[in-house]
């Protein structure tokens, strides 16, 4: 059964969001993905029915200079960690194995980086706006 999409309706739950929010507060892949990025279980839960609600809602995408994160204090993965981690997530293997569990990325006392939410960490530089146009055509939008 597909959904048609016409203009001004949004595309979203089939379910009532009270059932679906009870469902992802008790299931414990939620929990997990919650804690490994730093959110608080119902800010985290809160945060997915938005987008389960409006199936067509984008997550903002901030490009910005590695060198305007580390100016906001923000520790900037290198290249080859970022290869890593994507090999990890293909994997399946990220927030699983025993590197994740001692990245520090929990006992940190410095600033942990852009949040989910938009808050804690330090203050985000604003993005690129060049970066951004690049980023979209690249994608063919």
């Amino acid at each position: 059964m597909s959904q048609e999409s016409s203009p001004g309706k949004k595309r979203g739950l089939t379910r009532p969001i009270e059932v679906v929010r009870a469902e992802l507060l008790k299931d414990a892949d939620t929990k997990r993905i919650a804690k490994a990025v730093g959110m608080e279980l119902e800010a985290y839960v809160e945060l997915v029915l938005q987008y389960a609600q409006d199936k067509d809602k984008q997550p903002v995408l901030e490009v910005v200079e590695d060198e305007e994160l580390k100016a906001a204090g923000f520790n900037v993965p290198s290249s080859e960690q970022v290869g890593q981690m994507l090999v990890s997530v293909i994997k399946s293997e990220l927030g699983t194995g025993q590197e994740f569990q001692k990245s520090g990325f929990e006992s940190s006392s410095g600033p942990k980086g852009p949040s989910l939410s938009g808050g804690g960490g330090g203050e985000v530089p604003k993005g690129n706006p060049d970066l951004n146009d690049e980023l979209r055509k690249s994608r063919g939008k």
